[in-house]
Formats: C-alpha cells, structure tokens, sequence
C-alpha cells in the first residue's frame, strides 16, 4: 500500500493548487479524480469553456454589430457553430493537459477513479474497470466541487431541458433560449447565444438580476443586456418545466401572481450549484454536514476529522474557482505548519458578459444595513477617452470609503475588462488603501482604469472628467 503525506480528492482549481503547493512544501502528494481529464468542472464544463465561447461570440457580435463603424466593411459573414465548440474544446483540452503538465513537474502522482474514505487515512480508489486501490494518507483534502442544481419539479432531459454543462455543448444555434436563473452562468450562457442569433429570455425569481451584487451593477447590466437583445422577466416564479418534443413550455407567476406562459426549443436551468459529495464515504468517517450539504469546516478550513481537510465548493462560501485556489494554498500550508489567513471580503466576484461585472468587498446595500458611514463616488465609462476610442461606452465605477477614515471598502465595477480592472482594487483594498491614495496614483492614458482613479477622486467630490 502506498503511503502519502497528503491526498487530494479532486482536480479542479482548488484541488491541483492544494496538490501543487503541497509538493512544493516537501510533501509527497497523490491527487484522486474520478473523470478521465484533470481540471474539473472549472477548466472541462465551466470557465474555461463558457469563456472560450464567450469570446468567439463576441468576436461575431462586434464584426456584425461594430466593424462597418469602424470602418470595416464585412461580407457574407455567418457563424460557424460547429467550429466555434471545435476550438472551445481544443482550449479545453490544451489546458487540462497543462494540469497534466504541472503535476508530473511537481511529482504529484494522479490516481483515476473515484476516491472514498475506509477510514480517517486511508482511501479506497474504485476504478473505471471496477477495480480498486487503497492509499494510506496522513491528511487528506476534500475538492470535489460542485454540480449543477434545478427545481425539485424539473426533470433536466438533458437535451431540450439542460444545463450549463450541456449549453457548452450543443449542435445547433438554439431558435429561442429560455434562462430560468439571473445569476452569473445564466446570463453568460444568454450572452453567448443572444450574439449568435437566438432571442434569448431570462426570467429570475428576485426582483432584480445578479442577485447579492450591488444594486448598481444589477440595473446597469440589464439595461446594456436589453440593448443587446435580452429579454428579462424579473420577480417570476417558475411553476412548471414541461419538454413537448421540440418545444418546451414553461409557466411562471409574474409579480403580481399571474400565470404566464413561455415556449422556447431549449431551457436552461440555471439556479446556482450545489456541493458534489456523493460516493466519498464521509458518513464512515462521521464527517459532519450542514443543512446544505456542505462540509463544516472550522476557519482552517478542518472538518471534525482533524486530518481532514475541505476546500472550494464543498463549503461555505461564493462557488468560485479562485476561492477554491486561495483555499488549496492556505490548507497546504497550514499542513506544512505555516500560517497563513485569507481574508473573504476580498475574494472578488465576476460576471463575463459585455460589458464585464466585477466587484469586491462590501455593496452599498450592505454598508446602509450595518449602519456604517460611507462615501460615494462613481465614474460614468462613457467620460473615458479610451472606452469611446474601443467603442465600450456602458457602465460605471462606483467607489465606497469610510466616511471617516477614507478607507476603500468596497469596489464595484461594469465596463470593458472590469474583470481585469477590479485586481488593482483588490490590492488597494488588501493594504487597506484609502480612496485618496489611488486618487494620488498616476494612471496611464488613455487606460480604461483611468476611471477607477476618477471614482475615487469623485469621493472626494474631485473628479476631473465628469
């Protein structure tokens, strides 16, 4: 039987991080995933590929849309979809074998089949074939992720009524994509195909779109959404998911509690994920749950096994890919007997549409409940030289500091590369920077980060270019 001094069961963005840095600690290290690919839902069914169509899609959008004012005259242009999920594959594929890549430069060594507890240090591997290996492991670190959630009344076909999983792989350009969720995947999946040429309608149970974000971002992005196509049913219950063979129907109750009635040819169902545990065997370690079938965790993130590690979506917290590697490093570390703290107030969150959500730290929303004195400056994109030079003219940069202490507090962001751009506030904001100091910071011209500098300048009432 082999014996590891850490063993990672799952290979997404929390898991290989953990692996990695484990072995750069001195540890010898096994990774356990049970698909044939390393990544996990990340890199094969989520970021990664969404991306990738994200943006061939916009490429299309702004060559029909854009380059005739651009002065780019383009004919006979029309979109080849079974090309456009060729090369989302091939990035796909180019990088899981880069996972490949890193755990043969690490000596991580990469077990293949599904990995449950025998006890607190040793795992049984069950392999494709049916056969099983058992490891010996002094901690073990638990990066399963998650899978998609529905309804309890839908039944996901998997072929009219999908997922995003699905979404990312479909043969045709849909007729009429219904979105049921508001939230980051739908809207990027709605995104992607509403360029591509399919009307595209999503409805959302909470008044507004990106639910928890703030306020701003959530008028702003449906009103540059609605300009692209998008249409938006918000406060709609959905009742029934019905697939009639080539149709599906949907009912809703709409604000006021009238029924409503939606047919499209394909459904997407996206209301969030939930955490993926099945088959690790926890129960025969006594392994305690929560009411949402997390793993509980104390704030190094240990179960109650104390050798027992779990990170990413399998706990508390945003399902985010870069959560999850925060995570992976801070519990390789505190095995190796570091240190090290993650401060979740600054773990951003990012929409991947056009124009780009970013955000971090605290939402006006918040600072107004908690009853904490703040500042407000915002800067419209539209003011900005290079955003009209690229033609990105929608959305703003709104600025929180503490009324006192001018401290940043929290950064929210809509615009061309926000998901860039919201970096350089984490940073502010992990020195704990005050609006003042990226006021006084020169930033190039003409960037599109020359507006964050304005809405920090406009807490202050300072603003230079509005």
């Amino acid at each position: 039987m082999q014996k590891y001094d850490t063993a990672v069961i799952g290979s997404g963005p929390g898991g290989y991080v953990a692996a990695i840095r484990c072995a750069q600690l001195g540890l010898k290290t096994v990774i356990i995933e049970k698909y044939n690919t390393l990544g996990g839902t990340c890199l094969n069914v989520g970021c990664i590929p969404s991306k990738a169509l994200l943006d061939s899609s916009h490429h299309y959008y702004d060559a029909t849309k854009h380059f005739s004012t651009h002065g780019i005259d383009v004919k006979g242009l029309e979109v080849n979809f079974k090309q456009m999920i060729t090369r989302k594959n091939e990035v796909v594929a180019q990088t899981s074998g880069g996972i490949n890549y890193l755990m043969d430069k690490n000596n991580i060594t990469i077990l293949q089949g599904v990995g449950s507890f025998t006890d607190s240090t040793h795992i049984t591997i069950t392999k494709n074939d049916g056969t099983t290996e058992q490891i010996e492991a002094t901690n073990t670190i638990i990066a399963t992720g998650s899978k998609p959630s529905t309804l309890p009344f839908i039944k996901l076909d998997k072929k009219r009524i999908i997922t995003s999983t699905e979404a990312l792989n479909l043969t045709e350009i849909p007729k009429h994509l219904i979105v049921i969720g508001g939230g980051v995947i739908g809207l990027e999946l709605g995104s992607v195909y509403s360029r591509l040429g399919a009307d595209v309608s999503i409805l959302e149970y909470m008044p507004t779109i990106i639910p928890g974000m703030d306020l701003m971002l959530s008028k702003e992005l449906q009103k540059s959404l609605k300009k692209q196509g998008l249409k938006f049913f918000t406060g709609h219950k959905v009742t029934s998911v019905v697939n009639n063979g080539n149709e599906v129907i949907i009912t809703a109750d709409n604000k006021k509690g009238v029924s409503t009635e939606f047919k499209g040819d394909y459904t997407l169902i996206s209301v969030g994920r939930k955490p993926y545990t099945e088959g690790l065997g926890l129960e025969a370690i006594g392994i305690k749950m929560n009411e949402l079938n997390q793993i509980e965790t104390n704030e190094q993130l240990q179960t109650n096994i104390s050798n027992v590690y779990a990170i990413g979506d399998v706990v508390k917290g945003a399902m985010l890919a870069h959560k999850a590697e925060e995570e992976g490093t801070m519990v390789a570390e505190i095995i190796a007997g570091q240190k090290p703290h993650i401060d979740y107030n600054l773990i951003p969150g990012v929409v991947y549409t056009w124009p780009e959500v970013a955000t971090v730290g605290k939402t006006e929303e918040q600072l107004k409940e908690a009853g904490v004195s703040y500042k407000s400056g915002t800067f419209a994109m539209r003011a900005l030289g290079r955003a009209r030079a690229s033609m990105d003219i929608d959305g703003q940069i709104k600025v929180l500091a503490d009324a006192k202490t001018d401290e940043i507090l929290g950064v929210h962001m809509i615009g061309a590369r926000a998901a860039d751009m919201i970096a350089e506030a984490v940073i502010a904001m992990e020195f704990r920077a005050s609006s003042e100091d990226i006021a006084r910071s020169s930033h190039a011209h003409p960037t599109y980060t020359e507006a964050f500098k304005e809405a920090c300048l406009a807490v202050n009432d300072r603003a230079i270019h509005s």
